[in-house]
């Protein structure tokens, strides 16, 4: 029977899916990240469907999100992205570090995905880690600096001033070129990737990951181990098809 299980892993609170006769064994683990103003719980759909496949699913919380809300109003949240991605590469190593303490990661069988802000810190991670194995980004995008801009140019539209000057938007960018995908295609190494993206999102451009992914093809021996499923006409929001394709692909390749 397939068990989740409430835990604190480094002080992160996480859901642990995994089959509850096997949790204190050595298994594949698959992290996911959700996004922007969502929570743990929202991704047990694709948790669940992991677990019954054998792996260990790990969903934490980002900061100040779920468990870690600490009353912050909606409009500093918005001004808090990428606190929150930059603290969620902390915390994968935490967990990563954690599992094995414990003696829970199999053969090194580590992958990560995520939503969204969750899909960018996935994209964002692979220029970090190399003990990642695989990666599933669900409508997220890995071209960092070019989505800070958008996101930039989006306030701006609104006529909401910005609490930042022009020094300290270089000083973001610069930090965020450091862990850009797009620019340090080195970094894959061919590990498989999977991508999702609706080509009618209104929030993350469409056109990032899949301009990405020609580029990145490239880059990869064997062009299987990199995909990307277009969905027509969604926007965003993740679609069932989407998480039983991207479940189906991870199977397959960790």
């Amino acid at each position: 029977m397939i068990g989740i299980y409430r835990e604190r892993y480094k002080q992160i609170p996480v859901l642990v899916i995994v089959d509850g006769m096997k949790k204190d064994e050595a298994l594949p683990v698959f992290t996911y990240f959700h996004g922007f103003t969502s929570a743990k719980e929202h991704n047990l759909p694709q948790a669940y469907l992991l677990a019954e496949k054998g792996y260990r699913v790990i969903l934490p919380d980002s900061l100040y999100h779920g468990e870690r809300e600490n009353g912050i109003s909606k409009h500093t949240l918005n001004f808090k992205f990428w606190d929150i991605v930059n603290q969620n590469l902390q915390d994968l190593q935490a967990i990563k570090e954690e599992l094995d303490r414990r003696n829970l990661v199999k053969d090194h069988r580590f992958g990560v995905g995520g939503t969204s802000m969750g899909g960018v810190t996935t994209s964002a991670a692979l220029t970090l880690y190399p003990w990642i194995q695989s990666a599933a980004v669900m409508m997220g995008s890995p071209k960092l600096v070019d989505f800070a801009k958008k996101l930039i140019q989006d306030v701006e539209k609104t006529g909401i001033e910005l609490p930042i000057g022009e020094d300290e938007l270089d000083e973001l960018y610069q930090s965020l070129q450091t862990i850009d995908l797009s620019t340090q295609m080195d970094k894959l190494r061919g590990r498989p990737l999977f991508f999702w993206h609706g080509d009618a999102d209104p929030v993350v451009p469409f056109e990032h990951s899949y301009d990405f992914y020609n580029h990145a093809i490239e880059y990869y021996k064997n062009p299987e181990d990199i995909q990307f499923l277009r969905e027509a006409g969604r926007d965003h929001k993740v679609s069932r098809f989407a998480i039983k394709e991207m479940v189906n692909w991870i199977e397959i390749v960790l």
